[in-house]
């Protein structure tokens, strides 16, 4: 099964779970973490007859692929991001894609060194749970002014977006306001541009669904 351990030391269900979350500290780590999906997935196809060398081998292989496409993924969204900013305020340097890509990963390389044991990215750790709940949130915005433009029923979607949207802004206001406590300036300076760049939004989608007309129209673009 999908447990822990190998061979006779085979744990399972509830026997698995206690002895892999024994303590708080036992699952402190990138390693534990890694070490219980690895352990577990072997110990699943090592049943059908795979070695278990070679399925450690194969989910290991899983585990760098995913984060390189992740770390690829994140280089590209960026490189997009700056290309566009670019021709927004006309900066055709950075609109070359190669320069785009340079500048994104080496900030991003910035960010990762900053710290000791290349662990600083994970000084914006704190705002990554209110930050990625705000992009649902916005995703959901999107398609309420889509639907609304188009007739349909766009509660189906606006109503899970106020929620979505409200909560996590007063999350986001809550962790502004411990960071300014906590003096923390670098997270309280992206907190104000994240909670900035919502209100933004808000108010773009206010726009559009008040305009006059049976389609809106952002930045000169029709958004049917």
């Amino acid at each position: 099964g999908m447990g822990t351990g190998s061979g006779t030391n085979l744990l399972t269900g509830q026997a698995a779970w206690l002895h892999h979350y024994s303590s708080w500290s036992a699952i402190q780590g990138l390693n534990a973490k890694l070490a219980a999906f690895v352990t577990g997935a072997v110990n699943m196809i090592e049943v059908i007859g795979v070695p278990k060398n070679i399925a450690a081998t194969i989910f290991g292989v899983f585990l760098v692929s995913f984060a390189n496409t992740t770390l690829d993924t994140a280089a590209r969204i960026q490189r997009y991001v700056i290309s566009e900013v670019s021709l927004d305020y006309r900066m055709p340097v950075l609109s070359n894609k190669y320069v785009a890509t340079f500048f994104a990963v080496a900030t991003a390389a910035l960010l990762a060194f900053s710290n000791k044991g290349g662990k600083g990215a994970l000084t914006l750790w704190p705002l990554f749970g209110a930050v990625n709940q705000l992009l649902a949130g916005l995703a959901l915005l999107i398609i309420t002014v889509y639907l609304k433009r188009k007739g349909a029923r766009a509660l189906v979607a606006g109503i899970p977006m106020i929620f979505m949207v409200s909560m996590t802004g007063y999350a986001m206001v809550l962790n502004i306001l411990d960071f300014m406590k906590k003096g923390n300036i670098l997270l309280l300076l992206v907190g104000l541009v994240v909670l900035v760049l919502e209100i933004w939004m808000i108010g773009e989608a206010i726009f559009v669904l008040t305009k006059k007309g049976k389609y809106g129209e952002l930045n000169g673009e029709n958004i049917d």
